[in-house]
């Protein structure tokens, strides 16, 4: 295992709201002149996060590079500039679908049959997704289908101001979201609860906990091994339900829902826990980089994913 060292950070210690500060006026600007206007008054506020926030900008060249060798994308400044052009436009449809202007008809689901299998049984299931494309469009489009009931789990300490501009634009925008800094018992029958009423509970599968030493497990990702979080896959073994990929991102312009199903259940029995552990890791990691190659400029984590944290030694007994 290894350990961390001083230039490691956590994601959790990168003030994302920075970027979105000024986004309030680009998406007035957008709702009154259009979608060019906005990109126009956009790009120098782009330039402006590029040049002044050093480690998103070296994350994102990392990322870059290590994409390029399974599919070719612009690399240096300009790559980066483009990656986080695509952040803030993921940013604008956020705010678009909470304020009802974006064309929701538009969107396009795969493996909704498999979602709507699992409603029949009237038991929910866990959802796993990522920090690629815009996970809000799922949230907003769960209302026009009441059956459909999420819960996502969000660490929101350093997401607050975000938060806020989003419920000012609808209020509904924090009805389905949990704090959960830390998994406590009385979270844990929460959860349960809300599987036992057939709700699906979302987790984000790739940055890992905020804690000084992660309960994580390693897999490869884009060529080299990162440190992937156990907790998705422990909670299912918990709550006793199936387990289920969520991705949305944009492929051809087209905004894509895509569901898939990870495992019908999950058990971790002491003697073998590391090694299941690894391999729904594996299966996880391998999925999101088969999406990260269809839409490479959509993957969001912009801190360096490939630094492998002190790993909780005791991990395999708890």
């Amino acid at each position: 295992m290894t350990k961390q060292t001083a230039t490691g950070r956590h994601w959790a210690s990168m003030n994302e709201v920075s970027f979105v500060a000024g986004m309030r006026l680009l998406f007035w600007i957008f709702r009154y002149f259009g979608r060019w206007p906005f990109r126009i008054v956009l790009y120098p506020v782009l330039l402006w996060y590029v040049l002044l926030h050093a480690a998103p900008r070296r994350a994102s060249l990392d990322y870059l590079r290590r994409i390029h060798a399974y599919r070719a994308v612009r690399q240096g400044w300009l790559g980066v500039f483009w990656h986080f052009g695509a952040f803030a436009e993921s940013i604008l449809d956020k705010m678009l679908l909470w304020g009802g202007l974006f064309k929701t008809e538009q969107v396009q689901y795969h493996g909704q049959e498999q979602m709507h299998a699992q409603l029949l049984t009237r038991r929910g299931a866990v959802l796993i997704c990522s920090h690629q494309g815009n996970l809000e469009m799922c949230r907003v489009l769960s209302r026009d289908f009441p059956d459909v009931k999420l819960t996502i789990l969000v660490h929101t300490k350093h997401a607050q101001a975000f938060n806020r501009m989003l419920g000012q634009l609808d209020p509904h925008s924090q009805m389905d979201l949990l704090q959960v800094t830390e998994m406590t018992p009385a979270t844990a029958m929460l959860l349960a609860e809300k599987i036992a009423e057939g709700g699906f509970v979302v987790i984000a599968g790739d940055r890992i906990p905020v804690a000084p030493q992660p309960r994580v497990a390693c897999a490869k990702f884009l060529g080299q091994d990162a440190a992937f979080p156990v907790g998705p896959y422990v909670l299912a073994s918990i709550l006793q339900c199936p387990v289920y990929l969520l991705f949305s991102l944009q492929m051809d312009g087209v905004p894509q829902v895509r569901f898939e199903l990870l495992r019908e259940s999950v058990r971790l029995p002491r003697k073998a826990r590391d090694e299941l552990l690894q391999e729904l890791i594996a299966a996880y990691a391998a999925r999101l980089e088969h999406y990260c190659v269809q839409a490479p400029l959509q993957w969001f984590n912009f801190y360096d994913f490939w630094h492998i944290p002190h790993l909780e030694q005791t991990d395999a007994s708890r």
